[in-house]
């Protein structure tokens, strides 16, 4: 379908794009059957315009998925970001208006994040940054990333968080792919982290965005904040753990109703609610009837649709794409 001016083209926020030169070095590092899924996808600028006209969308903000960038060699990661880093910033130049970009990091080098942190915003105009919830089972709550979040503070970033395979998988996953059920644990265990090392308090200007629903957080909200107030130190109170939940953004990709997305409205406002795609790694005739879900399946705000809501939320925090 196409937009109109009744029907606000979308805005995807969790769009990914793959070269044949990032594909090469993952699979020389191993990952043959990235996160257990049997294959590699394929992408193209064209096949991506091509669905998004299809689903009514207007923009797509475009990251690395899982496994990232980082695969053991820090040299290796800064020049690998580097490259998808530009490889996506032409693409969006090429496309103008339909594509943004969330630059990835050579995580768990810190200064080689700072400088591409540098560079992505300040030289390429990207969007904001992907992280993903772990690198070699360093979580974001890490103290040692601590520079790399004041950074991101400082400059208001929008950081869009991404599941990977949790360093347990070979035992957890029990030899299923494990974008089933590990990347939704995973998610809950680095947003978890970010909340007891005490990074979402500190680093208020944050404009955190988690994924698939929150993946397990909506029922695990207050459990976490329960723990959180029975482990903080003697005479410490304890922060409002539902309270930053509710302060972070949560895109709708992968499977989105009839039930997750009711487990997350009893955590998060609708106005802190993005649509997401999950392509190319869900497939185009998925990702397409999952955009057409968001013209039939009934809003939470009257007089909105869920292509309304989640677009004028989308252009809200990411104001570029609203030009």
């Amino acid at each position: 379908m196409s937009a109109t001016a009744h029907t606000p083209g979308l805005v995807d926020v969790h769009a990914h794009f793959v070269t044949d030169s990032y594909i090469r070095q993952a699979r020389a590092a191993g990952h043959e059957r990235p996160d257990g899924v049997p294959a590699w996808p394929g992408w193209s600028a064209g096949a991506h315009l091509e669905l998004m006209d299809r689903s009514g969308i207007d923009t797509a903000v475009l990251s690395v998925s899982s496994p990232g960038v980082f695969f053991g060699d820090p040299v290796a990661a800064r020049e690998l970001a580097r490259e998808v880093n530009e490889d996506g910033a032409r693409i969006v130049r090429e496309h103008p208006g339909r594509f943004g970009l969330f630059a990835s990091l050579p995580l768990p080098d810190v200064d080689g994040a700072l400088a591409e942190i540098a560079y992505a915003f300040d030289t390429l105009g990207a969007d904001g940054v992907v992280l993903e919830t772990n690198t070699h089972g360093v979580y974001l709550g890490d103290e040692r990333l601590e520079p790399v979040f004041a950074e991101l503070n400082r400059r208001g970033a929008v950081v869009f968080v991404h599941p990977t395979s949790p360093v347990c998988w070979e035992q957890s996953a029990l030899g299923r792919p494990r974008p089933m059920v590990e990347f939704v644990f995973d998610t809950a265990r680095a947003v978890t982290d970010l909340l007891f090392a005490g990074t979402l308090e500190r680093c208020p200007d944050l404009k955190v965005v988690v994924p698939h629903c929150g993946g397990a957080l909506p029922v695990l909200a207050d459990r976490i904040g329960g723990f959180m107030k029975l482990f903080m130190p003697t005479g410490t109170a304890a922060p409002d753990a539902v309270a930053q939940l509710r302060g972070l953004y949560y895109d709708l990709a992968g499977p989105a109703f009839p039930r997750q997305v009711p487990a997350l409205l009893s955590l998060a406002r609708p106005e802190r609610l993005l649509y997401g795609s999950d392509y190319c790694w869900t497939p185009a005739a998925a990702a397409q009837a999952h955009a057409a879900s968001f013209d039939t399946e009934p809003a939470p705000v009257d007089g909105a649709t869920w292509r309304s809501l989640t677009t004028a939320n989308a252009r809200a925090l990411l104001p570029r794409l609203a030009r």
